[in-house]
């Protein structure tokens, strides 16, 4: 739970930050879905971070949503340092400065070694690779798959020898 709050101080942190490069959002009318977002968001965390103002006011909610009921939430399958080293990964692939700096963050938060930030990178990289390798290159998909089960019928063989 320790963590989670972190995450969340975090996440408004990051806000905040990136609030200053997106000035002149307009506040949520009263009443509406997105007030009572930012409700919640000002409950949380004891002020609404600025960038918070400049989402669409018909995405915050949903957004925050998302934030709070998955990313930040310990009860799913995926544990806290996992789902941020998925996003380091993706946000090194999209690229996204301020998502690479938050998910940087939040895996050392969640317990992240230097190493494990390093090669979610690194995975990003190589997965880029062959992604970009296999689709030039117009490798035949069924074949693939067939090669891919090949290999993990193997592995599989190998493993159990063992």
């Amino acid at each position: 739970m320790k963590k989670t709050v972190l995450s969340i101080a975090l996440v408004a942190s990051l806000f905040t930050v990136a609030a200053a490069e997106n000035r002149g959002g307009n506040p949520a009318p009263a009443g509406s879905p997105a007030a009572s977002t930012m409700a919640e968001i000002q409950k949380t965390f004891g002020f609404v971070p600025d960038f918070f103002n400049a989402v669409p006011q018909t995405l915050v909610s949903s957004w925050w949503a998302g934030l709070t009921q998955f990313q930040l939430n310990p009860a799913t399958k995926l544990d806290g340092k996992t789902k941020e080293l998925i996003g380091l990964a993706v946000a090194a692939q999209i690229p996204c400065e301020y998502c690479i700096y938050f998910h940087t963050e939040a895996a050392r938060l969640n317990g992240a070694s230097e190493e494990e930030i390093r090669e979610a990178v690194g995975m990003s990289a190589i997965t880029r690779e062959g992604s970009t390798l296999l689709n030039g290159l117009q490798t035949d998909k069924a074949q693939f798959k067939k090669d891919v089960q090949r290999i993990v019928a193997g592995a599989k063989a190998a493993h159990a020898k063992k």
